[in-house]
Formats: structure tokens, sequence, C-alpha cells
């Protein structure tokens, strides 16, 4: 009774599909294979992607604010200029040193206004020597506030012992250098910025200690208060830079753009100083598209190729139908609906298939220390996106077998 209340076309279409049982099978199972590679390779090099750009901007911004460089300026060659030789300029480079961003709290304010903006956070950069009996150690001081800071780089993951606090006195220091000192929380360390006249020096106390997941920086890099990082580095009341994350990561170049247009202060975005990174991540993403559209092809292939045999082997049938009075619009919308439905039940098929594979894979890929090699994510609209590109791929490679069979002259179809 319910065939009875299916449109014309559905009864013949399905038919068809049982009549040709062997057929139907293979080419399920085909663009089965095919949305599963599909659903399968974009799960995995999504994770993948996010799971290298999350290493590499957990310990780092998406943008850098920085002062202006200072230019080089041409100088007139002196006295000593031989005779009948040109006098050129000579061109000699500055030594870079330490500035403040110009007025740096209106520039904050108005790149926090940015609706593309998360965080804006200043810092104070610069190179120290810390001292600890008769070992010395170039370290990397970095001056920060961590109500802000810490939404930009979360240290608080990242401790292994004592806390983040940071006052006046306090300063955050690595494993690695922690271990070559011979140090642990609440030793005190004397650290010296600065040469000549402008040394300076301070006594401060170990208050935390970090893993960044890299020995060099947990060597090198230490964390005191902006406020101490300002009197140490000389910069009173100025920072070095100010760091931003903005909502999309990859939009960061162009954010950066904005930025400079709209404060006129210097900005690098993370794909700037991570080009080749970069390069890798849209190297994977192009590979990505070119592997689902050749799958994508070769099902669309083979759905045509298996209708266009159907046509064949049913010229007769779809002669009589045309004899009847079936239209040939009733025609080109059976074999639609065949590849519709081959390829639907293909999609719905390889959509478990790849599901079952990142489960599978998940279980399988493993560090060594047995955590997972990086954490999937099955995206619901991943599989409605693949489900939705394999029917429409299975209507437009029917279309061509479809329009032969409507085009049939019932005469000749009924006599061959």
């Amino acid at each position: 009774m319910f065939a009875n209340r299916l449109p014309f076309e559905w009864i013949v279409a399905t038919r068809f599909l049982r009549e040709g049982r062997l057929q139907t099978v293979f080419i399920i199972a085909g663009v089965a294979i095919g949305v599963a590679v599909i659903v399968f390779m974009s799960a995995l090099m999504t994770g993948l992607q996010s799971n290298f750009i999350r290493r590499v901007l957990s310990s780092s911004p998406h943008i850098e604010l920085m002062p202006p460089r200072q230019l080089a300026r041409p100088q007139r060659q002196g006295a000593d200029a031989r005779p009948g030789e040109l006098s050129g300029p000579i061109v000699q480079a500055p030594l870079q040193r330490q500035k403040s961003i110009d007025q740096w709290q209106a520039v904050a304010v108005q790149v926090r206004a940015m609706p593309t903006v998360l965080v804006v956070a200043p810092v104070v950069t610069g190179s120290a020597l810390l001292l600890r009996g008769s070992a010395t150690r170039a370290l990397s001081l970095t001056g920060i506030e961590p109500e802000t800071y810490f939404r930009i780089v979360n240290l608080n993951e990242k401790m292994v012992q004592g806390s983040t606090r940071l006052l006046g006195s306090d300063i955050l220091i690595g494993t690695e250098l922690a271990t070559d000192l011979g140090v642990g929380v609440g030793d005190k360390l004397r650290l010296t910025t600065g040469s000549g006249e402008t040394l300076a020096a301070s006594t401060l106390t170990i208050a935390g200690i970090f893993d960044l997941g890299n020995r060099g920086a947990n060597l090198r890099s230490t964390f005191v208060a902006l406020r101490t990082a300002q009197s140490l580095l000389g910069l009173p009341g100025g920072v070095s830079s100010l760091e931003v994350t903005v909502r999309d990561v990859y939009a960061a170049e162009t954010v950066a753009r904005q930025i400079t247009a709209a404060t006129g202060v210097e900005s690098d975005s993370w794909i700037t100083t991570n080009a080749q990174f970069f390069t890798a991540v849209s190297a994977q993403t192009t590979a990505n598209t070119a592997i689902r559209f050749f799958v994508g092809l070769s099902v669309a292939f083979g759905i045509a190729s298996v209708l266009a045999v159907v046509v064949v082997q049913k010229s007769r049938e779809i002669g009589i139908l045309r004899a009847m009075g079936i239209s040939r619009a009733q025609i080109l919308r059976v074999f639609l609906l065949q590849g519709g439905l081959l390829a639907l039940g293909g999609g719905v098929l390889g959509s478990g298939i790849g599901a079952l594979g990142l489960v599978v894979w998940q279980r399988v890929a493993r560090n060594a220390d047995g955590t997972a090699l990086f954490p999937l994510v099955m995206d619901v609209r991943l599989f409605g996106v693949a489900l939705l590109l394999a029917s429409l791929t299975g209507l437009v490679a029917a279309y061509a077998p479809a329009r032969r069979a409507a085009r049939l002259d019932p005469v000749v179809a009924i006599r061959g």
C-alpha cells in the first residue's frame, strides 16, 4: 500500500535499482569508499592543522605591535678623502635601542575596540644577565600584566611548580634553567640589565617554574611584572610591544594591516613571522582539496557509467513507458532519482565507515606516553556536507544518462 502512494518516478527508479542488484551494490560500495576517504582525510587534516597551529600559537600572540625601527642615515665622507676621489655618502645601520611605543595606552584602547580583536596585552622585553653564585646566564626578560597576558599565553597550564603570582619582586623561570642552576621556588636570583652608566640590578624571588615544551625556551625565558621589567630595562611607563590575539587566526595578516593603517604602529602577524609554517599548512589544505576533488570525480564517473549501462539495458522498458504516455520529463526524473539514491546510500554508508575509521585511528595512533597523537573533533557539519556533496554529485553524474534516456524514440527503443 505504501508503494502505491509513491510517485511514479520513485516506483520505477527503485524497481530499476532492485533489478540490477549487483550493479547497485557495487556502485554504492564505490561511493561509500569515496565518501569515507573524504570524511577521514578531512577530519584528519583539520585535526592536524589545528594541532600545529595550537602548538605554534600557544606561546606567542597572533599579532605583535612594535615601535618603529631606527633607519640608517647617510653620512658624508670626512676630510680624509684622497684628492680626485668622489665624496659620496656612507650609509651606516644604527644601533636599535630599546624604545617604547608612543602613546601605547591610546593605541591599546583603539585596537581593543576593533571587532576582530580579542585581547591586547602590553609587554616589555629585553635581555638580562642572571647571577647565581659564580654562575651567570644570559636571559630573555619579559615584563607582563598577568590578567591580560595569560589570556594569550596561558602560563597557568604550563606551571610545574609554584604559582603564576607576579608581585614586584617575583620571577617565573623555566624548568631547564631551574635544573641548570639547581634552584627552586622561593630561591633568590640577581638580575642585571643594561651596560655602562645605565646598569640596573635587582634581586628577585622565584615564584614559579614553568615548562613551555621547548628546551631552549625553558632555558632562556623568564617573566616578571610589567613595572619590574620597565624599571630594569629603562622604559619607565613604556612598553616594547603590544601583543594581540584575534578571532580568526587565518585573518591575522589582514587584521595586522588594518591595525597599522588605523594606528600607524608597525605590526607583524604570526603568518609573516612563521611564513614557512603557514606555507606548509596552506600546502596541506591544497592537497586535501585536490584529494577530495579527484575522489568526488571518480565517484561521479562511476555513477554515470553505471546509469549509462542501465539506459542501454532498459531501453526497451523505457520505450514501452514512453509509448504508454510517460513524458520525457518523468523519464529524466527516474534516472536522476537513481543517481541521487545511489549517491545518498553510498554517502550514508561512507560516513559511517569514515567515522569508524577515525575512532579506530584515535585508539591506535598514540604518543610514546600513551596519550592521543592529537585530538580529532568529529564535526556533525562535516558529515552533513559530505552527504550533501555526495547527493549533488550523484544528480550531476546522472544527468547525461538521464537526458539520453529521455530522448529515446519509443518506436526505435521497442524494436531494438
